[in-house]
């Protein structure tokens, strides 16, 4: 019902965003949370926010694997730029850490930094947080709970033997299309709450027939997870869609 992490500021969709989203909605997506991941991507994003103001939300960060690139005056462009434009932003992401596209130790630290940063601006504007923590998830609860960090999302999140304190710290995790394939996300599906899951696509990547994905996706992720949980397709559609109005504080009526 809700595509809770996409990406549909990305080039893929530049000849045919209209025409996804209006074919989303024909199939019954209500609406989609976009990350804007890169500085220079923050006006394309407004402008669709704007555009589909009933469908695309915006949240805002600078995405860990970008570490090299941002400098502290970058950093702060950001977050005057997410002041400036408060009423349009419903939460900072995706941020966080990846351990597989940066191997360095000190560029890692690096990361930790911006990464704490991200969480405590996040607090002082009061919206969630959506992590990114790839090869990273015992690093990135820890940073979480050490800031004493709330209202989380854990994006694709992929240790599932690390549920049970991500349920305790009351976080979130939403699932994509690679909880068809993978032993691990189906483990997370199964055992993480309801009411904390949510359905993602982080499209345009991660087609599970290999093209370009879409949030229309989402529907078979929660086929999937229905199956998963030996439970109907409904009561994970109804209840994903719920947890990420919730969440994020959408202005959607379902």
């Amino acid at each position: 019902m809700i595509d809770s992490h996409c990406h549909l500021e990305q080039n893929d969709y530049d000849k045919d965003r209209d025409s996804v989203i209006r074919a989303c909605r024909n199939e019954g997506i209500r609406a989609a949370v976009t990350s804007c991941a890169r500085l220079p991507d923050f006006g394309k994003t407004l402008e669709i926010a704007n555009k589909h103001s009933d469908f695309a939300f915006p949240v805002f960060g600078i995405h860990p694997e970008f570490i090299k690139d941002v400098s502290p005056s970058d950093v702060d462009t950001f977050m005057e730029k997410v002041k400036g434009h408060k009423d349009r932003v419903f939460g900072i992401g995706e941020v966080g850490l990846d351990y597989n596209w940066i191997r360095d130790p000190g560029w890692r630290e690096k990361q930790k930094d911006l990464f704490i940063q991200m969480i405590g601006f996040a607090k002082e504007i009061r919206k969630p947080v959506v992590v990114h923590s790839r090869d990273a998830y015992e690093d990135s609860l820890r940073i979480l709970e050490q800031q004493d960090a709330r209202d989380v999302q854990l994006h694709m999140f992929g240790d599932n033997r690390l549920v049970g304190r991500v349920i305790e710290d009351g976080y979130f995790v939403s699932i994509n299309a690679i909880v068809l394939r993978s032993k691990k996300h189906r483990k997370i599906a199964r055992d993480m709450p309801m009411d904390r899951l949510m359905l993602e696509t982080d499209a345009p990547w991660l087609d599970p027939d290999g093209g370009r994905n879409d949030p229309r996706t989402i529907r078979r992720v929660a086929e999937k997870i229905a199956d998963i949980r030996k439970v109907d397709f409904e009561e994970v559609w109804k209840a994903s869609g719920r947890n990420a109005v919730s969440f994020f504080n959408l202005p959607v009526k379902l």
